[in-house]
């Protein structure tokens, strides 16, 4: 036998003997309807089949979750534990151990915020993408590496912008987050603007914008437009602005994203 059927049939014998089959009936096949002074005397002794490999101890089975929320309680107790964040380090201490979204049980860790607590410009995008998610940090993929050439063209850079996403958990496969996803994390993130207070915020593609600006119009007619954005505590300049990655499939867009960004760097120059 080849070392190929070798090991074939070893993990055969093996995936028998872990769903139990440790023996064989038998060495050669027995015709039941044939007459029984046909059949040999003496049968064949079963013959034990050799393990090829230590069979693996059980595994314990994982304990029972607790259903998650209703959609309406999840919005609700999002919207109260939002509200009692003092302070980034609390709201993030509270997005860590906040269960009403199921995007946290798949994803591999929360995506929080980068960049300038205390700029004077965010950038707020929809939610974090595979690189996001393994490193923890908003727009570090190639979206991010786009965003950074656009913030480096009208002089910034992220020691001087603060960065987050609506929705903190990577959903799985990259799909858009549903509507009761985005509901649910919404007042989070509008504790987060809150708590930063930065003069102008940025919406980088259309669900951003209609989340938080409350634009239904398509981005291409909305974007470079300035609205007002209430924090709470009082009104700032709001902008939509084409998404990186959708700047990355529609490189053409591109001069329309610089008209953008120079308005931004325009309102900073005012404010200041």
């Amino acid at each position: 036998m080849t070392p190929d059927g070798t090991r074939a049939a070893r993990d055969i014998l093996t995936f028998y003997v872990e769903n139990g089959a440790d023996a064989v009936i038998g060495e050669v096949p027995v015709d039941r309807f044939a007459d029984p002074a046909d059949s040999p005397a003496t049968p064949v002794a079963p013959r034990p089949v050799r393990e090829t490999q230590a069979r693996e101890p059980a595994r314990a089975a994982p304990p029972a979750q607790a259903a998650p929320p209703a959609p309406d309680e999840a919005v609700m107790a999002a919207r109260q534990a939002a509200k009692t964040a003092a302070s980034l380090e609390e709201l993030r201490a509270i997005l860590d151990r906040f269960e009403g979204c199921g995007l946290r049980a798949t994803a591999k860790q929360l995506v929080f915020a980068d960049g300038n607590p205390k700029a004077r410009v965010m950038f707020v995008g929809e939610a974090p993408g595979k690189e996001e998610d393994l490193e923890g940090l908003p727009f570090i993929g190639p979206s991010g590496q786009l965003l950074n050439l656009m913030l480096a063209a009208i002089g910034l850079d992220r020691t001087k912008v603060y960065i987050a996403n609506i929705i903190p958990w990577r959903p799985p496969g990259n799909r858009d987050p549903s509507t009761h996803e985005t509901q649910t994390c919404l007042p989070f993130i509008q504790r987060h603007i809150e708590l930063v207070d930065p003069d102008i915020l940025v919406c980088l593609g259309k669900p951003s914008m209609g989340a938080l600006l409350g634009i239904t119009d398509g981005i291409k007619r909305a974007r470079g437009k300035w609205v007002s954005y209430s924090t709470g505590t009082r009104d700032i300049r709001g902008m939509a602005v084409f998404h990186p990655a959708y700047l990355l499939r529609n490189p053409i867009e591109k001069r329309m994203a610089w008209r953008d960004m120079l308005a931004v760097k325009k309102a900073l120059a005012n404010s200041a």
